[in-house]
């Protein structure tokens, strides 16, 4: 585990590629909607690649400027890390297009939220702190990618109403369940350290 802990942001880059060829290969052309839903996890994938790989940092911003730690390991790690975005970016974000395509495709669509919510949290985090890393995918990408989703969701009455208050709910829990960890999990064992 220690191998994956240490090295599962660097293949993020070259997953998103990958996925992306075959999104234009078999979904642009023939189910938009769906290629839209799959559109975030590569997305995120990028996302991610820009926090922990190029130029990287994240955690280090996580533990000092929002945490208050002195120590640019503490108390989020990888491992830290790798146990938050593995269950919901590799797995959550795949997960839920795929029941989009089999089964119905309002389950993907609290993928457009959370990243449009994750990606206003760095632009928060900007505002206070200047860059911070992810925040330039956050503020091309993310965002503008997430609304144009949920328009055209909307404007091609694709889902129900309720399922989009279903999708946001569910992206603003996911939000405030990494939030809650970092400010009332996370942050007081920097006291106690």
């Amino acid at each position: 585990m220690k191998w994956l802990y240490e090295n599962w942001f660097k293949s993020t880059i070259f997953l998103a590629i990958y996925v992306l060829i075959f999104l234009f290969l078999f979904l642009f052309q023939t189910n938009f909607s769906l290629f839209l839903i799959w559109l975030q996890f590569v997305i995120y994938l990028v996302h991610q690649f820009e926090e922990y790989v190029l130029p990287g940092g994240f955690l280090e911003f996580l533990n000092k400027e929002l945490l208050g730690s002195a120590e640019s390991d503490f108390p989020a790690d990888k491992k830290f890390s790798f146990w938050i975005n593995i269950p919901i970016i590799f797995v959550g974000y795949p997960v839920s297009a795929i029941l989009s395509g089999y089964i119905d495709l309002s389950i993907g669509i609290w993928t457009a939220y959370f990243s449009i919510i994750n990606a206003m949290s760095h632009v928060g985090m900007f505002l206070k702190h200047k860059y911070n890393p992810g925040f330039f995918i956050s503020l091309f990408l993310n965002i503008p990618v997430g609304i144009y989703t949920i328009y055209y969701f909307v404007s091609q009455n694709l889902i129900s109403l309720n399922s989009h208050i279903i999708g946001l709910i569910i992206g603003l829990l996911v939000q405030g369940f990494v939030m809650m960890l970092g400010f009332k999990v996370l942050k007081p064992t920097i006291k106690d350290n």
